[in-house]
Parts: C-alpha cells; structure tokens; sequence
C-alpha cells in the first residue's frame, strides 16, 4: 500500500554555488595569513675575494664626507665649497650619470648633510645617495 502525500515530491538538490563561495574565501583567508607568518631575514655571508682578478681602474664615483662642522671631504682630502663646485662640473661634463654618494659624520647635522645635498643638486648631478651605516647590533 503506497501512502500519498498532498505536498508534491521535489528532487532533492545540492546547491554548490554557496558552497564555492565558501571555498575561495577559505582559500583567500589562509593564503593572506601564511603570507604574514613569513618572517623576511637576510642570512650574513663571507663570500670570498678574488685573487688573481684585480683592477687598477676606479669606479666613476664622487664619495663625499660630511664632518661634524660642515666641511665636506672628497675621497677623505678637504675641499671648500669652491673647489668642490669645480670638481663637481667637470667630472660632470665628462660623465652625466656620475653617482654621488653623501656620507655624514655620527655628530655631523642634519642640515650640514642636507646643505651639502642641495649644493650637489644645484652643479645638476641626479644620482645622489645617501651612504647610512647600519648600527652593530642591526642584524
């Protein structure tokens, strides 16, 4: 004997669009949070030098060297502000990516290092860095 129900039959379905949605931002969540579990550090190497390959030619660079007073240096000779601008313009002329690099002495001011920035991007040089000096107990 069949008993009959007066709701009609239905099939019985599986929605899986939800459950896609439910998948992807699973996958979303645990991608972004094993991104930041990595923690990002340099691992410190002594890498040989080279013995037989040596160069007597130096790079086309200008090292410059703040003191605690101002007064800048050149390859660690002192020069005044005149003599400087002079180098600067010739060995400009000579190479117009010429990198110049500022270094500041521990008790030198900002202001020094800044004047002497501003003085080097007045002869028209654009490849000026400035040289830090990581403390020793940075990693």
């Amino acid at each position: 004997m069949k008993i009959r129900t007066p709701l009609p039959v239905q099939k019985t379905r599986l929605e899986i669009i939800p459950l896609i949605d439910i998948m992807f931002f699973l996958l979303a969540s645990f991608m972004m949070i094993s991104l930041q579990l990595q923690i990002v550090r340099t691992v410190k190497a002594n890498l040989p030098t080279a013995t037989l390959a040596t160069s007597s030619t130096k790079p086309d660079l200008v090292n410059l060297f703040v003191n605690r007073d101002g007064q800048v240096a050149v390859d660690k000779k002192p020069v005044s502000f005149a003599d400087l601008n002079t180098l600067l313009t010739n060995r400009f002329s000579l190479n117009t990516n010429l990198p110049v690099y500022i270094t500041g002495a521990k008790d030198a001011t900002h202001g020094s290092v800044i004047a002497v920035l501003d003085f080097v991007k007045r002869a028209g040089i654009q490849h000026i860095a400035i040289a830090v000096k990581a403390a020793p107990d940075q990693p």
